[in-house]
């Protein structure tokens, strides 16, 4: 950590044209295909994130207590690590970094037990810590042993741990950093990646009205610059007027791509969560329980209204009054009698990692109300039950096997819905239309 680079000697104070640079992010803002837009804003990005720390912290309980293993496939890092991959564009790629390179032996931490260890440690040490000067102190500590293989792609597990200290990580985001300040910032190096982390907080602190203190935005930002989507402003001094006319002409484009691949798929992804949670809706009317839909998802454009129109305001306060409270608002749908009490729990898996749902599932049911134990949905297409299946094997999800979890096809959803909605009554046609994955 004591070695100097160029980026630690260019990053820490930026020379750029500000006003560009504020008018680049204004533009991006805008940019319906932009990843502040498909990913910064898209509501379940917020809900994964305590799934995601979850799923840390066994990671570091399995290498504290030896349980871990010597190999990343089934491990429980394999599936928070996917969690993470799967957080759309921004974090596609985030698991490569981790896996087995057998002709390199790296990364070094699944035949090192002393590796191993460390990292464990700087994980649990930043899961518990408050401070930005601790949460550096524990990298530099981990970043000290030179762990072959394994440099600052671990900084994107400690986003989801402290996502306005430690900045996502990866070649596209640094690309678009070193395009914007006209740094040097190289890849697998930590000292260089503190530099870059120095000049990101920098940027957003300059730039904050139009950012967020989440460093995600700013990160998505550098990534969609290196990813080519939008160009970076001229730097100063490279024959700025005409270079920088030519970029304002440019940026004048930005967006016109909106119709792009990523985009329509996005959209069609957050469409179809929405319809089978309106669809969830009404069906949980119709057979005459109140509904719940998930706190982040409520102001969703649906059927002509909100898709919170004639649910529930608030949960129980008995069921949400503990530390799982907030977990079990963000259930994408949830089924509750006359009682108060939850009947059916339902989270909606379109494409992504069913880890984050599992976990919200698994705060239900220790949350008190033993009748929700028989009463747990993955709704998801047809087409992803093999999938589901091989994912519940996983010794990471061994807490859930007693939970009796069931998998409900959107196929059997659509087709059925209005018969049972008709003639239907509580619980039971679910739960024939559902398969058992226990």
């Amino acid at each position: 950590m004591s070695r100097s680079s160029d980026a630690a000697m260019t990053a820490t104070t930026l020379s750029l044209d500000w006003a560009a640079t504020r008018d680049l992010v204004t533009a991006w803002r805008e940019d319906p295909g932009s990843t502040y837009r498909t990913w910064f804003l898209w509501p379940e990005r917020v809900k994964n994130f305590r799934s995601l720390r979850r799923g840390i912290e066994r990671v570091s309980a399995d290498i504290e207590a030896g349980t871990f293993g010597n190999s990343y496939k089934e491990s429980s890092l394999e599936t928070v690590v996917r969690g993470i991959a799967e957080q759309r564009q921004l974090f596609k790629g985030a698991d490569h970094p981790f896996h087995w390179k057998p002709k390199l032996r790296i990364p070094d931490i699944y035949e090192d037990r002393d590796n191993q260890l460390a990292f464990g440690r700087l994980l649990e040490t930043c899961r518990c810590c408050t401070t930005e000067a601790q949460v550096l102190a524990a990298i530099g500590a981990f970043a000290g042993r030179g762990i072959r293989g394994l440099g600052p792609a671990a900084a994107n597990l400690l986003y989801f741990l402290h996502p306005t200290i430690v900045p996502p990580f990866n070649t596209a985001i640094v690309r678009g950093y070193n395009a914007l300040t006209g740094a040097r910032v190289r890849l697998g190096r930590w000292d260089d990646f503190l530099a870059m982390r120095a000049g990101i907080l920098e940027l957003n602190e300059q730039l904050r009205d139009l950012l967020s203190n989440d460093l995600g935005a700013v990160a998505g930002l550098l990534f969609d610059i290196g990813a080519g989507r939008i160009t970076a402003p001229p730097l100063p001094g490279q024959d700025a007027t005409a270079a920088l006319t030519a970029w304002r002409e440019q940026l004048q484009r930005v967006g016109s791509l909106s119709e792009d691949s990523a985009l329509t798929a996005a959209t069609r992804q957050d469409t179809t969560h929405t319809e089978v949670q309106g669809w969830l809706r009404d069906l949980g009317h119709a057979l005459g329980f109140d509904v719940w839909i998930a706190s982040n998802d409520r102001s969703r454009p649906y059927a002509g209204g909100r898709l919170a129109d004639g649910c529930l305001a608030a949960l129980p306060d008995a069921l949400v009054a503990g530390p799982a409270g907030d977990a079990i608002r963000l259930i994408d749908a949830l089924w509750l009698d006359g009682e108060g009490s939850v009947v059916a729990a339902f989270e909606v898996e379109h494409t992504t990692s069913i880890y984050s749902g599992i976990v919200r599932m698994l705060d239900l049911a220790l949350s008190g109300d033993g009748r929700v134990v028989t009463g747990l949905y993955l709704v998801a297409p047809d087409e992803r039950e093999h999938e589901v299946r091989a994912q519940l094997r996983r010794p990471a999800f061994s807490p859930v096997a007693d939970l009796h979890l069931r998998y409900l096809p959107y196929g059997e959803l659509a087709a059925n819905r209005e018969a049972i909605a008709r003639f239907g009554a509580g619980l039971h046609p679910i739960q024939r239309l559902a398969r058992d994955l226990s």
